[in-house]
């Protein structure tokens, strides 16, 4: 058993770490020595380069046929946190007002976590040394299975953020008309008031009418005679001009009306009648009915043609974002590991005999070694790149007032607090249930810390993409305050964890 004090210690040595990394990217761009240019080129060497060297130097010889049912786990949690962020995200959005601009953006912000540099930087931290063991086991140690176990975390973030449409919410908070806070904020008043006055009240008048079936309202009104609203006669309309222009259209849509520069919604381009004709109008007979115009059937192939063409256009954005590099050297790394005779050519395997080469290490081990060394600087340069991401947000002085609070620091609780202890009960639940080994320590390590991470920054490259100004100045204030309670959050999980696992 380990005192309070070590378990603090080791907890707060990856934090060190992490904050001079994140420190110096962020004093470099403040000096305007590490300009955005410079940022983004760091970023695609990043995602393309080491960070999926890194991913296969430690998924090749870490898993195995007997620790792949890890993988099942893993995943399970990754979706489970997803789905978990998001519902939160959406509450707090309906109790505290939210940007129009920001709306599909808030559920991205609560959905999808920084499972990238932050992670694999304290996991190879805290399972490279004590209570951890450094001794290799079935040909590994637990810091290179705890980096292959964030490697499963990782792919689930890939595979639902780029190719399963996360990223494309981003995008769907700039379409349609542009709506001003004040109405967004009244929007929201209204539905505080019936969450939590109307709806209660209602409950309470339904409760009482089971007792008193006696309605004062209505007793009242009949008191004062007022006619009732079904006996209420109202004049025939003979002649009517409809528009069928104004569908109702759910909120941030975008009528074709209004993509094409026309009048509002209240509005039709044909003249609406509304009030009572005195004349009568002879209704149309057969003979002045339009003759229907008989549609053109299209040709067979033409149809087979538009329908291939349009599967093709959504296909291929799907298929361009699944074969990224950081998911296929996963998905590759995966493979070779799980098939002896591909594993033994990068890595000594029991029981399997590749000739080796002539330094007596296995034919293919030179491209570990490369894929080790690159790897490395994967985690340093990730962190580097969040600190230059965060010296880029700036909120203008005095716009505090003017940004919705609530629905910030409630994203943060929501991320940083309510999460992580929702992520304990669910991993000790998964162990009790059998669904993760209790043994594998390093597996549930990995799994309860992925429950304290803040947003991730890709989102503000993507926010960037999609504003069509190059700015992401609603994200920015919701990412300050979560990075602010990482620090203590991440901490005090780190304690917990492993005080509950040694």
């Amino acid at each position: 058993m380990l005192s309070a004090g070590h378990l603090i210690w080791i907890s707060c040595r990856p934090l060190f770490r992490l904050i001079i990394c994140v420190g110096c990217g962020f004093a470099i761009t403040k000096a305007d020595i590490f300009p955005a240019v410079a940022a983004r080129g760091t970023g695609q060497i990043l995602l393309n380069i080491t960070l999926p060297s890194l991913m296969f130097s430690k998924i090749v010889p870490a898993f195995t046929s007997q620790n792949i049912q890890a993988l099942g786990p893993l995943v399970l949690v990754a979706l489970v946190y997803e789905a978990i962020g998001m519902i939160l995200a959406w509450l707090v959005s309906l109790i505290f007002w939210v940007p129009h601009r920001f709306r599909w953006g808030m559920l991205v912000a609560g959905g999808w976590g920084n499972y990238g540099d932050i992670p694999t930087a304290v996991v190879l931290s805290v399972t490279g040394g004590a209570p951890f063991t450094c001794v290799l086991v079935n040909g590994t140690t637990d810091q290179t299975l705890g980096v292959a176990y964030v490697s499963g975390l990782l792919l689930v973030w890939l595979i639902t953020f780029f190719p399963m449409g996360g990223s494309q919410l981003v995008g769907w908070d700039y379409r349609g008309p542009d709506v001003e806070p004040e109405e967004v904020q009244q929007a929201v008043r209204r539905r505080r008031r019936l969450l939590f006055s109307r709806w209660p009240t209602k409950l309470v008048n339904i409760l009482n009418g089971k007792k008193s079936p006696a309605a004062p309202e209505l007793t009242k009104d009949s008191e004062v005679g007022s006619p009732e609203p079904e006996k209420v006669l109202r004049p025939r309309i003979t002649s009517k001009h409809v528009s069928f222009d104004q569908h109702i259209l759910p909120e941030g849509a975008v009528s074709s009306s209004q993509r094409d520069g026309w009048q509002s919604r209240i509005g039709s381009p044909a003249p609406t009648t509304t009030a009572v004709e005195t004349a009568d109008v002879t209704p149309p007979t057969e003979s002045r009915l339009p003759s229907p115009v008989p549609a053109r059937k299209q040709p067979a192939h033409t149809t087979f043609f538009a329908r291939t063409k349009a599967v093709h256009a959504r296909l291929r954005p799907f298929l361009k974002n699944l074969f990224m590099p950081g998911s296929v050297a996963i998905l590759l790394s995966l493979m070779i590991a799980l098939v002896p005779q591909l594993k033994a050519l990068f890595v000594e395997v029991d029981s399997t005999h590749i000739p080796p080469a002539p330094d007596g290490q296995p034919p293919l081990a030179f491209i570990l070694d490369a894929a080790s060394f690159i790897g490395a600087a994967s985690v340093p340069m990730g962190l580097i790149c969040l600190g230059s991401a965060l010296a880029r947000l700036s909120i203008p002085r005095g716009a505090w007032r003017t940004l919705p609070t609530g629905a910030i620091l409630g994203l943060a609780v929501a991320k940083m607090l309510i999460t992580p202890v929702l992520g304990v009960l669910i991993c000790n639940g998964l162990v009790d249930a059998g669904v993760i080994s209790r043994d594998d320590k390093v597996l549930r390590f990995v799994c309860i810390f992925f429950s304290c991470l803040p947003t991730a920054t890709t989102q503000v490259f993507v926010t960037q993409v999609y504003s069509g100004t190059g700015s992401a100045e609603h994200l920015s204030a919701f990412l300050i305050p979560q990075y602010i309670l990482m620090l203590p959050a991440m901490t005090a999980l780190t304690v917990y964890t492993l005080h509950t696992l040694f």
